[in-house]
């Protein structure tokens, strides 16, 4: 397989010690990812602008962090480093995507489109590691394509946008997009456990490279923005970006796939509330019980048990 080549060698690959606490930093990690959607409605700004200072702000934090690291534990291993762009590339199209899915169907709803990466995960892993997909998830799949068509907004009159249907497709392909990130990024955390900032470091700033390019190129890029649009800027890139990569990072490594993957669907559970409470966005019953699907379904494919 291509990433086995690309692997370092066992001799070069470093322990660490446990993970203290693996299940608050991943809850953690979810809760600040969960309001990255409503910072990005509350930043009122266009979908290549967010996109791009979420990645751009956030690199001022991380860079600092990255080189006390390099120095406390060495350079990251050469083929890690590229495993990180690679991922960082995938990472920045899922932005792209995720952002203007957002402005089309609500924080909400693209928070729930976007955690088809977990179902999107197992497939990852299948084609590129030959992991054998369970059971279970064969048997949500069916569930899972019905609860993304009921919160697409499609089967339901007087849905909220003009552009629903624009906005599922580019939420489900953020998702896979965001699969691929957490495939590559969980990787390199086996194979260097001590590098944590690093590779979320590198991935940044090639999603900034990606979402800058692409975002230059279709609805443009502003950095003349009200103090307002600012603030919700960089808590967007510090709590969403920053604090939430760092945490997932951390806590990943210390648990199994399945548990870490039922953790993150505490996301978009968080982002449909706070869309309610705080945007008062107003989905419909048919919206919210495919929110309910598609979050039932998941979890039931990726909930900790017997390996099959």
């Amino acid at each position: 397989m291509v990433l086995d080549r690309m692997a370092p060698s066992p001799a070069r690959t470093r322990t660490a010690r446990p993970v203290p606490a693996p299940v608050l930093l991943v809850v953690a990690g979810a809760g600040c990812l969960s309001g990255s959607a409503l910072f990005v409605k509350l930043a009122e700004v266009g979908a290549g602008t967010a996109a791009f200072l979420r990645c751009a702000i956030a690199l001022v934090a991380l860079v600092p962090l990255a080189v006390r690291e390099h120095r406390g534990h060495g350079p990251l291993d050469p083929a890690l480093q590229r495993w990180a762009v690679a991922s960082g590339v995938l990472l920045g199209l899922d932005y792209v995507l995720w952002t203007q899915s957002i402005l089309d169907v609500g924080a909400g709803i693209a928070t729930v489109l976007n955690n088809v990466q977990v179902i999107a995960f197992p497939l990852l892993a299948l084609v590129f590691g030959g992991t054998p997909i369970a059971r279970r998830f064969l048997l949500a799949c069916p569930v899972l394509i019905a609860g993304i068509a009921l919160t697409s907004g499609l089967l339901a009159p007087g849905a909220q946008s003009a552009h629903q249907g624009r906005g599922v497709l580019l939420g489900v392909a953020s998702g896979v997009a965001y699969a691929g990130y957490l495939h590559l990024n969980r990787l390199s955390g086996h194979r260097s456990p001590r590098h944590v900032v690093a590779p979320v470091c590198l991935a940044t700033a090639a999603a900034a490279v990606v979402t800058g390019g692409v975002g230059a190129v279709t609805t443009g890029i502003s950095v003349d923005l009200p103090a307002p649009s600012w603030l919700w800027l960089v808590l967007l890139a510090l709590v969403g970006q920053v604090a939430a990569w760092l945490l997932l990072a951390a806590g990943g490594r210390g648990l199994a796939p399945g548990t870490s993957a039922s953790l993150l669907l505490l996301q978009p559970v968080l982002a449909v509330g706070l869309g309610v409470l705080v945007l008062h966005e107003s989905p419909t019953a048919v919206q919210l019980a495919g929110c309910a699907a598609v979050v039932v379904a998941v979890w039931f494919a990726n909930r900790p048990g017997r390996s099959t």
